[in-house]
């Protein structure tokens, strides 16, 4: 249905005060809840600023609006005119009394889920009508929150010279030999989806020196579990004459100024959600890999040095870090990918390192490699093909300077950020080994 001009709005819900009474609005919206009480309809419309509430009395409203009003349903959109009238007891101090309504589009009832979260729903129920969830408060302030974080990601890395690069999503070889790569007939060859712009934003640095993605990338991993995604967000930093102690420091600045911004700009989505968010304090601390493995084993944990941290260690870790961002660093080389750079004073022990939230692993990164030779000894050392990363390899023959980088999933810092049991309430369309709608 087309809008004719003089039904468009005047005011979003959040442009109206009660210092407006009888001022003429004209507010579209969807329908969000309704008290009929007979001779007076409450009707709850939310616009994509807030709620505001309009008031129909059989007695002051004229009766074709009134009868309008007493047919509508959840989520009917509608466009109303009328006044504004100061009233304490409405929603933000006013209410509209409506003079002229108009529909303009209906939606078919029942519906999957009740949009004035009065009656529950499980998590796939809401992710199977994922658009109405989103009308709901609690998952709209987490993505208004979403959509501040990557604000602030971005103000600070422009702020700190870095440029915003994309590089491609359909690649020809894996960025880190361990990871499951989702496989795709490109033409008549073999390609994949890239989990990760590693390999590309090394080489960008060599032009740019300090470079930044954020972007979707894909893992074809087949854990099912709250914390695992198949495509999921990354945001991606690399920086040349650097070192893994440079970026560390740059991306425990980077969570403070997030939790700055999001504090005093997300106050009422906060609120929605429950959640009291200071900025961390800086700096985090920092933890070496055999540290966090003594640490374990006094909480009767025992890993073997040289092997990954187990999720149930990492649980473990959270009971003992609870809320703290903190760094484990001196990984084993053998855990790391192949561009992770060995110390030299120990190439059992590497210059990598990861960013947890408790016991989430927020991000991860490192001192890369910026020898060719060293780098084809790695890819050996982990079977991987040479000839496959000749693209890559070439690079090094231009100049390669010393360089370090991290990669951050967005998710997961969301997650642990906003106190969230499923990573999927922190996606829009979540993508996993199950769901591949909506």
């Amino acid at each position: 249905m087309d809008l004719p001009e003089d039904w468009r709005r005047t005011h979003y819900s959040k442009d109206i005060d009660p210092s407006m009474e009888g001022r003429q609005v004209t507010i579209n919206g969807w329908v969000r809840e309704i008290r009929d009480l007979g001779g007076i309809v409450f009707v709850l419309l939310r616009d994509g600023k807030g709620l505001v509430q309009v008031t129909a009395s059989k007695k002051d409203t004229p009766p074709e609006s009134f009868k309008i009003i007493k047919g509508l349903a959840g989520e009917y959109i509608v466009a109303v005119k009328g006044s504004v009238r100061a009233s304490p007891q409405a929603p933000r101090g006013f209410e509209i009394l409506p003079l002229n309504v108009k529909i303009i589009a209906k939606a078919s009832h029942p519906l999957p889920i009740d949009t004035a979260e009065k009656v529950p729903a499980d998590i796939d129920t809401r992710l199977n009508a994922r658009i109405l969830d989103l009308r709901r408060r609690e998952p709209n302030a987490i993505f208004r929150i979403r959509h501040e974080v990557l604000k602030a990601i971005r103000d600070y890395l422009y702020s700190e010279g870095f440029i915003e690069v994309q590089t491609p999503r359909i690649i020809a070889a894996a960025a880190e030999g361990g990871a499951s790569l989702f496989e795709l007939k490109y033409f008549d060859r073999t390609a994949y989806l890239a989990q990760s712009p590693e390999l590309y934003k090394e080489q960008l640095t060599t032009v740019f020196e300090k470079v930044f993605e954020i972007g979707p990338f894909f893992r074809a991993e087949e854990s099912h579990s709250r914390r695992h995604l198949n495509e999921f967000t990354s945001v991606d930093v690399e920086s040349a004459f650097a070192d893994y102690r440079d970026v560390m420091r740059l991306q425990e600045q980077l969570l403070h100024r997030i939790g700055e911004h999001i504090s005093k700009s997300c106050r009422e989505e906060l609120e929605t959600i429950n959640v009291h968010l200071k900025p961390p304090k800086i700096p985090f601390k920092r933890y070496t890999y055999s540290e966090i493995l003594d640490e374990l084993e006094e909480a009767n944990c025992r890993i073997n040095w040289g092997e990954d941290i187990s999720t149930e260690a990492y649980r473990r870790l959270g009971e003992l870090h609870k809320g703290e961002y903190y760094f484990i660093t001196d990984w084993p080389t053998s855990t790391r990918p192949f561009y992770i750079k060995p110390r030299s004073d120990d190439p059992k022990v590497s210059y990598g390192f990861d960013t947890m939230y408790g016991w989430i692993e927020v991000a991860s990164g490192g001192s890369r490699i910026d020898e060719k030779e060293a780098l084809i000894k790695r890819l050996k050392e982990q079977n991987l093909n040479v000839e496959s990363f000749k693209f890559f390899l070439d690079v090094f023959d231009y100049g390669m300077p010393p360089h370090a980088g991290w990669g951050m999933g967005l998710e997961r810092l969301l997650m642990g950020m906003l106190k969230k049991n499923n990573i999927r309430e922190v996606v829009l369309f979540p993508r996993d080994r199950f769901r591949l709608f909506p």
